[in-house]
């Protein structure tokens, strides 16, 4: 029987600022990618997100990014591979304490927005992040987008990887992410949503925006936390992959 981890972003409220249906979402997925407060999140928000999730009985990952409150950490930072490796280290270890409070472990990491994209074509960025969560714990797995910089340097750090596709997001013939800059980069419709996991999950391909068909291999499907679609977009990609008797498990 086929198998999908189902993942989302979440935890990325911070102070008086709410974003997302935490609590919802929680019961729809298998994993979580908890903000780590760079680029969201904060030590209560990162708290609480960890004991829901322990609640829900979901598995949880840190999700690192630059250091950008006022840009959700979406804009492209120019630093170098030691800040990167220093940065990520730093959220992945402040995530495990409240995971290690709560009694569980890391599953995954997974960074967010810049750092995701900008690591999955730069192989040396690509190598700090993964020597960063090697050096934190080598038993945690890292989450990439399928093909990518990223999936190559975790299996050269020895790590376990999970290779990573967007249920609400487009996709450019070369098999990364459509820039969010542009109006066809999120797929707002469930309906559409659902069409598209299926072709990536049963048929191992995707159709880019130009109509090409790329090969794709998944263990894990992410919808955005802060895609005001995300809940019913969870619960209509939960409903397809039971009809279609593909079994919804954490990656681990």
């Amino acid at each position: 029987m086929p198998q999908i981890d189902l993942n989302c972003d979440l935890g990325e409220s911070f102070g008086a600022y709410v974003l997302g249906n935490d609590e919802e979402v929680l019961k729809e997925i298998t994993s979580a990618n908890i903000a780590c407060g760079y680029h969201a999140g904060d030590h209560q928000v990162m708290a609480e997100t960890v004991k829901q999730a322990v609640a829900a009985g979901v598995s949880i990952g840190a999700h690192p990014a630059f250091q950008d409150l006022q840009g959700f950490g979406r804009r492209e930072i120019q630093t170098t591979p030691e800040d990167v490796y220093q940065l990520t280290v730093y959220q992945i270890s402040a995530l495990e304490g409240f995971c290690r409070i709560e009694g569980t472990k890391l599953q995954h990491v997974k960074p967010h927005g810049a750092l995701y994209n900008m690591a999955g074509k730069d192989p040396v960025l690509a190598e700090a992040v993964a020597a960063a969560v090697r050096d934190v714990d080598k038993n945690i797995i890292l989450f990439g987008l399928s093909g990518s910089e990223l999936i190559t340097a975790g299996e050269k750090q020895g790590l376990r990887v999970a290779k990573e596709a967007f249920a609400d997001r487009t996709y450019q013939p070369d098999g990364s992410l459509t820039p969010r800059g542009r109006d066809n980069a999120v797929i707002h419709d469930a309906d559409t949503a659902v069409r598209h996991v299926k072709q990536m999950i049963l048929e191992g391909t995707c159709t880019a925006v130009n109509g090409k068909v790329i090969p794709l291999e998944v263990d894990t499907l992410c919808v955005h936390g802060d895609n005001p679609q995300a809940l019913s977009f969870t619960r209509s990609l939960r409903r397809m992959l039971l009809e279609e008797n593909i079994q919804i498990r954490s990656f681990s």
